[in-house]
């Protein structure tokens, strides 16, 4: 029974650690850029009672063993890097990736960090910045005198000026890419640090080389099936809750007495379905009958 009980045991756990990441995920429904967690899960040792093909007699061999588990854990927790959806906002600041690619922010220690955030403000400076009032990369400046700013789905950024009708380029927007995303490590802010496992960044140019695209007056909201999240969620706290009232309640033990009156209660269920049964085929023959005569 002790056996049983820690692998019910390590099972509560896994599940637990499971809604922390998708209350993680609910919670960051509404953040720019945000891609969701998923728990991956691994089956712990096994005790190996009896080797499968091991001799049971002189001629013959069991066909399969007896292997009892252990139970579970997380192993581990990985980003999924699906493209959001693309929400509209007209502002001219706000930047999407549509495609693979990280934009790249200076970070106040003076190393990059990466990210899907591209709901930009301009700094005291005129520079672009994320809602940290980190620096993009490269350095993106815009003038005083600006009218209009444009930025090309190849990262290109142009602007018209008072008095000139004529599109002056004045910076350009890169992207970096990773061999495998999902090895980057989040350290909030939205931002993401690279690490061996994600292998280094491959910057380029928007909608070159496989990297996404930019669309300007866009933001990406999290990529994730709110309602089925949402409904696993409740779920898993509706059965923890109807566990413990259940709990509250011992079951009855299991002795004779208790057979009996089952047994009797039983028995009575079958005689009053089988009166109702004979009650019912005689109210059907009078009624045959009747009609008969009527007739």
């Amino acid at each position: 029974m002790e056996a049983a009980l820690w692998v019910a045991k390590t099972g509560l756990d896994a599940q637990q650690t499971r809604m922390t990441v998708i209350s993680n995920n609910l919670a960051n429904v509404n953040t720019t850029g945000f891609k969701r967690d998923r728990a991956t899960f691994e089956d712990l040792l096994y005790q190996n009672v009896r080797q499968g093909g091991a001799q049971t007699s002189a001629n013959t061999a069991a066909p399969t063993g007896l292997l009892l588990g252990t139970g579970t854990r997380v192993i581990s927790t990985e980003k999924l890097h699906a493209q959001g959806n693309l929400v509209q906002t007209q502002n001219a600041f706000d930047i999407a990736i549509s495609g693979e690619g990280f934009f790249q922010i200076l970070q106040p220690d003076g190393t990059l960090g990466y990210s899907r955030d591209g709901s930009f403000k301009l700094s005291p400076e005129g520079v672009l910045v994320n809602s940290s009032g980190y620096r993009l990369q490269p350095e993106i400046a815009i003038p005083q005198n600006a009218q209009t700013v444009t930025v090309g789905a190849d990262g290109t950024v142009s602007i018209k000026t008072f008095g000139n009708a004529q599109a002056q380029t004045i910076g350009q927007i890169q992207v970096a890419r990773f061999l495998n995303p999902t090895g980057l490590q989040a350290i909030g802010q939205n931002l993401y640090l690279e690490t061996s496992s994600s292998g280094p960044p491959a910057v380029g140019i928007p909608s070159q080389q496989g990297n996404g695209q930019l669309v300007q007056g866009a933001l990406e909201r999290v990529g994730v099936i709110v309602l089925s999240v949402l409904i696993g969620h409740t779920a898993w706290h509706w059965l923890t809750e109807r566990a413990e009232r259940l709990a509250q309640f011992p079951l009855p033990a299991l002795d004779a007495a208790t057979l009996a009156s089952a047994m009797r209660w039983l028995i009575a269920l079958i005689v009053l379905g089988i009166a109702m049964w004979a009650v019912n085929s005689l109210v059907q023959k009078r009624v045959i009958a009747k009609g008969k005569v009527s007739e």
